[in-house]
């Protein structure tokens, strides 16, 4: 989606129904964010609202960009919110493979998590593991963050095709669409 670098477009100020809303929302969508809500979206702060090419909607606060949106899809988080809050989402791991085509915007195909790299969630993981990903299985639509084995921090932010118990059954197949990556233009973007 931001394969290109992108300028910031018109810039306003969110009014404070709206702000109530994109909160609530955010919370629905991700409810481990719930103890950090007051520092990402204080009640008395302004949020600002920019407009980004292909009607796509980036969240603010202080110019720390924090959650953006195309039209009226899933509100997703900026790479630089999930660094921050890295155990506040659905997370998975793709395989050393498939970082490169990743960072290069493609969509994660099913092959990069169900190798022995990946990982999805299950109940046959390590406890370690367990405790990262999680045991329960991920729906269509739902919003994760992609790890790569072998590194610290997150590298996309994307909404799964397919669910993961699908994943490990087929083991083939576009299984994430790539909404935002390390070094794509929303990642770089001056606000």
């Amino acid at each position: 989606m931001f394969k290109k670098d992108i300028s910031a477009g018109a810039k306003s100020k969110v009014k404070s129904s709206t702000a109530r809303g994109i909160r609530t929302k955010v919370l629905e969508t991700f409810p481990l964010l719930e103890p950090h809500i007051e520092d990402i979206l204080p009640k008395k702060e302004q949020l600002d609202h920019i407009k980004l090419p292909d009607r796509v909607s980036l969240y603010a606060l202080n110019s720390t960009p924090l959650f953006f949106q195309h039209m009226d899809d899933a509100l997703l988080p900026h790479l630089a919110l999930v660094h921050k809050y890295p155990t506040a989402f659905h997370r998975l791991r793709i395989d050393r493979g498939a970082i490169r085509f990743v960072l290069s915007g493609a969509a994660l195909m099913a092959p990069g998590m169900t190798s022995p790299g990946g990982r999805l969630p299950g109940s046959d993981l390590s406890s370690e593991d367990q405790e990262r990903y999680g045991t329960q299985d991920l729906e269509p639509g739902t919003v994760v963050v992609i790890e790569a084995e072998g590194k610290e921090t997150a590298c996309m932010v994307g909404v799964l095709k397919m669910g993961t118990k699908e994943m490990r059954e087929k083991k083939k197949g576009q299984a994430c669409e790539a909404g935002h990556y390390l070094g794509d233009g929303l990642w770089s973007i001056a606000l």
